[in-house]
């Protein structure tokens, strides 16, 4: 028989920070090998690196035809690339060696999802400095896939328990971001919103769009951006049956949301979104790159050099961005 279990693919993360170690210990959980097939791609020597931080013996199963590869619990499934001494990644520390292993990770697994070889990617955090150093100029892992995958409309989607949220703009300074709060965009992003929601499992979501300004403008006292921008591309998508509010205070509609008034929320620039995520899922938050022709999720948490090394990591948002990469890729069939 087939087996049905969707593959996943996996990345280390940075080498020197806690990727490899929420990796193995997400590996140890029973439940996820019970909900998918989990293909690392990473080194073997970082891993058993990492494995004697957190005192574990892991099994590795060299995977060659990612197809008919044997996904056991148990094992660590890994797609093995061999591509950094541990040298060129100490612990806890920024490196080139690192930020260029970390890329390449990234850059296979999304080639394999691609070509349809896995149905989604799950990735721990990239160091940006060490991506850097490396000779890679991205903000970070969305914009290197929206280059690797050729994706023009992309946005950052987070989902925690209570709270799913995506972005009109995420890295770009501030003044750029109300720059980029025009109708096309916006509506863009309500769509992604309603895509995103379907995939999970909502089928007709309550979409709440916040305002960029203090109160929404409060009717132009504060700005005009509510009225000439944000809310026409709200009708055009209110036109097409979509359940979608007018724009909303941003200083309670986070509240409102996690209160089950809304299915998710349109925020305007980065920090308007991360900060009430962070708040309230800064353990068991995922981070969804939505717009892409492939499907990933990341942990929503960085490197943490300052851990690194000493067992403390939590694999919590590990865990999570793997059970939402599973309900998504149900969701798109």
């Amino acid at each position: 028989m087939a087996d049905s279990r969707p593959i996943l693919a996996i990345t280390l993360g940075d080498p020197a920070g806690i990727g490899p170690e929420v990796v193995l210990k997400a590996l140890g959980h029973g439940e996820v090998f019970a909900a998918c097939r989990p293909l690392v791609i990473g080194d073997r020597g970082v891993l058993e690196r990492a494995a004697a931080w957190v005192d574990m013996r892991p099994r590795f199963e060299g995977i060659v035809e990612i197809s008919s590869g044997r996904y056991e619990e148990g094992t660590v499934p890994l797609l093995d690339l061999a591509n950094v001494e541990l040298a060129e990644a100490p612990v806890g520390e920024v490196s080139a060696g690192a930020g260029r292993a970390a890329v390449e990770y990234v850059m296979r697994a999304c080639d394999l999802a691609m070509a349809k070889q896995a149905a989604a990617v799950v990735t721990a955090p990239l160091n940006k400095e060490a991506m850097h150093l490396a000779g890679f100029l991205y903000p970070g892992h969305t914009e290197l896939l929206a280059e690797r995958t050729g994706a023009e409309r992309v946005s950052m989607l987070l989902v925690g328990p209570t709270l799913r949220v995506v972005h009109v703009s995420t890295h770009v300074a501030l003044e750029e971001a109300i720059r980029r709060v025009r109708p096309a965009r916006v509506l863009e992003v309500i769509e992604l919103a309603q895509r995103s929601c379907r995939m999970l499992g909502i089928e007709a979501p309550r979409i709440a769009v916040a305002g960029l300004n203090p109160h929404a403008s409060e009717n132009g006292l504060f700005g005009v951006q509510e009225a000439e921008q944000i809310q026409p591309a709200i009708e055009t998508a209110r036109a097409r049956g979509w359940t979608v509010s007018d724009p909303q205070p941003p200083d309670t509609v986070f509240l409102r949301a996690t209160r089950g008034e809304f299915d998710i929320i349109v925020a305007m620039y980065h920090d308007q979104g991360h900060i009430p995520m962070k708040l309230l899922a800064f353990d068991s938050g995922v981070n969804v790159s939505i717009g892409l022709p492939i499907l990933r999720t990341s942990v929503d948490h960085g490197t943490a050099f300052d851990i690194a090394g000493t067992g403390k990591a939590s694999e919590e948002s590990m865990l999570a961005a793997i059970g939402v990469a599973v309900t998504m890729v149900k969701g798109s069939g």
